[in-house]
């Protein structure tokens, strides 16, 4: 295992069978950024992660105690390495186990590899629908998983949007943070240590920087 702790943001593409969590009458949730303009007549309950239920229960609160009490994981929530298609996921996991890995959501913040996740719909993406993006005012009670006393270096594999998150939900972790960027600039990141990752890949570098990492290819040091 690597002894750093690998940070990788989401992605749009997830697993067909991904589970959702339900609503008070059986309805599939899709978490979106804004539920008022998600499509109408669709088989989903839209929702936002900071919403409640009918009961006036918080979302975040049903899925923390979910998470609690797992039991046989009725509704087939996937663990967040294995919500999302690219196998940039998979090979992080392999290399650097359920306790050196953790995933950026966009929807619900800095958790564990292993945290079981319902599918959603939220993105930074500038080319998003109005209901899929948010936007870095927005607030959201993210999740922030990482202690704060972890003593191994985080390393963050993502795009520019997704720095400032990083940077913020990892603010009081005392180990040192590191950055990875393809721009021809280094990106804002208060804290961090940033580092070039040169490819001709634009799109999405960050899943041939993982690749790399796992095949021993980056220097951290």
């Amino acid at each position: 295992m690597d002894n750093s702790i690998v940070v990788i943001q989401c992605a749009g593409r997830k697993q067909p069978t991904a589970g959702h969590l339900q609503n008070h009458d059986g309805r599939k949730v899709m978490f979106v950024a804004k539920p008022d303009e998600a499509p109408k007549g669709a088989p989903y309950a839209y929702a936002h992660p900071d919403g409640v239920d009918a009961f006036g229960e918080s979302w975040r609160e049903k899925l923390l105690q979910y998470n609690r009490e797992p039991t046989d994981n009725p509704l087939g929530l996937l663990p967040a390495w294995q919500l999302y298609q690219n196998p940039a996921y998979e090979l992080l996991y392999r290399k650097c186990g359920p306790d050196n890995l953790y995933i950026l959501s966009a929807g619900w913040g800095l958790i564990p590899a292993d945290f079981l996740t319902p599918t959603y719909d939220i993105t930074f993406s500038s080319s998003a629908e109005k209901y899929q993006r948010r936007y870095k005012q927005d607030h959201y009670g993210d999740f922030r998983m990482l202690p704060d006393d972890t003593a191994e270096p985080v390393v963050f594999f993502g795009g520019k949007d997704y720095v400032g998150l990083f940077c913020a939900l990892t603010s009081r972790v005392q180990a040192p943070r590191c950055v990875l960027y393809n721009a021809n600039n280094a990106p804002k990141a208060p804290g961090c240590q940033t580092k070039k990752f040169n490819t001709n890949i634009r799109t999405n570098w960050h899943y041939k920087a993982a690749q790399a990492y796992v095949e021993g290819r980056i220097d951290l040091q």
